[in-house]
């Protein structure tokens, strides 16, 4: 066998397998991460060296199966067909095999070199599992590694194990998971066919393909149609699927499946046996409370509410810091550069406007610490169980949950993970209202208007309100377009609890890092190029002699938020609130660099500390006004990216500008209730 000077490795497993941290203690920070090609799903591709040689491993989505019902399963399934792996390790959660060994008998079809990980083998003794790995091995054909994952333990058994399954110096016999008779039968008619085209079946496996055809996969319908037994093909899976429904009464890909699980099930009864039944877990005890009908929610809320305090508090000392570090620069830069265009930008546009932003990077570390935290421990899947009920009376799936915990984060990704739902309707609900939930990038102007205007001992509270205010908007939305505009019962949710786990501190550094990354990157490009369009919009059209900034108003940014001020004057915003409203279209953290850049240009001001004076100082701005713009802030239209998916997600033009309009509108009118009751009290 040629040896190879660097070797491709796909990660694949269930969700809540322990996936993540492997990949987190095979890779240590050596990890690229980016979206698939053609979609958002999240990619993570890292490498570690082996004997002096690299060896990358490509993180594949958290999947069940390879089916093709989800974007997570379909980018699994194309990246093992289209990219050929070297090698595919699975990870299974050992103390619960019959489920997710289910995947491993869809790869172990493709014929593929794979080495199954049996990661959080310690829960699993302790349930009172015994595994006998050789007969495992004999049956599955795979190689086995124990590991636990958050302990770091069994990494380097499995990189040498990996690397002999490489190098050819370790084999393993070839299974072949055997159908009922009649499906064998028409599996070797669907070969034969396939078999005429010698090239095509070298580079893909003949058996993987004809079971592939009876399930209906569309890849795989694609692939074999384009060669030039079409014809014949379409003809013999015609009459399979016919035959076998007269046989059984039931559609291949159904009974594929139940044989699959056969195969699976007579493995785990040959190599794993119990020795005791764990009476009452802690996990189960834990459960009696967090899962309690009563008390599950209000656990949930106080739970957020404390992440808040955490995120406000905690993160004060670090933005000092940073607000210190900032000024000091700007200041250094104001005292080197002579007076002009080149240190008015510098100075006011690009620390001013980009250390503005960075400076929230803490909060934005602590609130993703709690959320990796809470992911982690395995009580994310419990406040999904607990919200179920309450989902399906506003008219949403139980699985709308997920998208909308992952609009905490970013919209993108939340809009992109409405997949899971295969109800067109509820998918369309569901992108509808996700855009309520405070992602991140809001952050930033939060903790910039609460720390202005609020008591630090009232901050927390105050972010803690607008959050669950986007919650409840997102409920009432959902309600009403459910009852009035895409009616449709809502289907049954069904998922899997993990157990409570201990989260590793590296998995949740990872989180961290990852957040801090992407929020660094976004400053140094999307919002770098905001703030220095938005100073030379400020600063210009200039007198025709010296360096001398126009009055604000005068520039071209003040004429255009002149424009806009009348349609805002209600909420009680000004022409400079609804320029960074404009602004934040293009990512809401420039609603902060914006108001900056803005104030910089009109007092001098170069911190965040001194922006929130300035704001203070403005006529235009109270404690109503800010929480009014922060109610306006968590409502309208989302960044441009966002736009962009849900219009690639729901393919209509129509629907895209419906979500333009109605979330921005929405937000007026919210805001002028919020801005014209609270004048009533004030």
């Amino acid at each position: 066998m040629m040896k190879k000077s660097k070797y491709i490795i796909g990660l694949a497993g269930n969700p809540n397998s322990g996936k993540s941290t492997i990949f987190n203690n095979l890779t240590g920070t050596r990890v690229h991460i980016g979206n698939w090609p053609g979609v958002t799903v999240e990619k993570k591709v890292g490498n570690f060296r082996y004997q002096d040689k690299t060896v990358e491993i490509i993180d594949l989505p958290g999947t069940y199966s390879l089916t093709t019902y989800s974007m997570e399963e379909i980018v699994t399934r194309d990246f093992i067909l289209k990219d050929k792996p070297d090698l595919i390790i699975d990870v299974v959660d050992a103390s619960n095999l019959e489920r997710n060994l289910y995947l491993a008998a869809q790869l172990i079809e493709l014929g593929l070199k794979m080495v199954l990980v049996f990661n959080m083998n310690d829960f699993a003794k302790k349930l009172g599992y015994e595994f006998d790995f050789k007969i495992l091995e004999q049956l599955m054909g795979v190689k086995i590694v124990t590991t636990v994952g958050n302990k770091n333990l069994g990494m380097d058994t499995l990189k040498e194990v990996l690397w002999k399954m490489l190098e050819g110096r370790s084999r393993v016999r070839k299974v072949k998971i055997q159908y009922n008779k009649e499906l064998e039968q028409e599996i070797i008619k669907l070969q034969a066919i396939l078999e005429q085209d010698k090239q095509f079946v070298k580079e893909y496996n003949s058996r993987w393909l004809a079971v592939r055809l009876l399930e209906k996969d569309k890849l795989v319908n694609e692939l074999c149609f384009k060669r030039s037994f079409k014809q014949e093909l379409e003809v013999q899976i015609e009459s399979s699927e016919q035959r076998i429904l007269g046989l059984y009464d039931e559609k291949p890909e159904n009974l594929i499946t139940d044989c699959r699980y056969g195969f699976v099930r007579g493995a785990v009864q040959e190599g794993v046996k119990r020795v005791f039944e764990q009476q009452i877990s802690w996990s189960d005890k834990i459960d009696k409370f967090v899962l309690n009908k009563v008390l599950g929610i209000p656990f949930f809320l106080l739970l957020m509410w404390g992440v808040f305090q955490f995120t406000f508090k905690l993160g004060e000392y670090p933005i000092t810091w940073l607000e210190n570090l900032f000024g000091w620069f700007g200041n250094m830069v104001s005292v080197t550069l002579p007076p002009g265009l080149w240190r008015g930008l510098i100075v006011d546009g690009v620390i001013g406007g980009v250390g503005g932003v960075l400076v929230f990077l803490p909060n934005i570390l602590l609130l993703f610490l709690a959320i990796a935290i809470m992911e982690d421990t395995g009580y994310m899947a419990r406040v999904a169980f607990i919200m179920d009920k309450l989902m399906h009376k506003i008219g949403l799936h139980g699985k709308s949950f997920i998208p909308l915990i992952l609009g905490l984060g970013c919209s993108v990704p939340a809009l992109m993970a409405t997949r899971v739902l295969e109800n067109k309707k509820d998918r369309l609900t569901t992108m509808l209202v996700t855009s309520f939930m405070s992602c991140q990038a809001r952050l930033p102007i939060y903790v910039l208007l609460t720390g202005a205007f609020f008591h630090k001992k009232l901050a927390g509270n105050v972010m803690f309100s607008i959050y669950i205010l986007g919650v409840l908007i997102a409920m009432l939305a959902a309600k009403f377009l459910k009852k009035f505009v895409l009616k449709g019962e809502s289907m049954p949710f069904v998922m899997e609890l993990p157990v409570y786990r201990v989260p590793a501190l590296k998995g949740i550094l990872f989180h961290m890092w990852f957040r801090a990354w992407m929020y660094i990157k976004k400053a140094g490009t999307i919002i770098l190029a905001a703030s220095v369009i938005f100073w030379f919009l400020g600063n210009y059209p200039q007198p025709t002699t010296g360096f001398q900034a126009p009055l604000l108003e005068n520039s071209y940014i003040g004429q255009a938020g002149k424009l806009i001020e009348p349609a805002l004057k209600p909420l009680g915003f000004d022409w400079k609130i609804g320029v960074a409203l404009v602004s934040g279209v293009v990512a809401k953290e420039v609603v902060v660099s914006t108001l900056g850049t803005l104030y910089s240009i009109e007092k001098g001001n170069e911190t965040t500390k001194q922006l929130r004076s300035a704001l203070q100082q403005d006529n235009t701005f109270n404690p109503l006004v800010a929480y009014t713009l922060m109610v306006f802030i968590v409502l309208y239209v989302p960044c441009l990216a966002a736009v962009s998916v849900f219009y690639k997600e729901s393919g209509s033009f129509g629907w895209t500008a419906f979500y333009v309009f109605y979330t921005t509108g929405l937000a007026w009118l919210v805001s002028f209730v919020v801005y014209r009751v609270g004048n009533l009290f004030i």
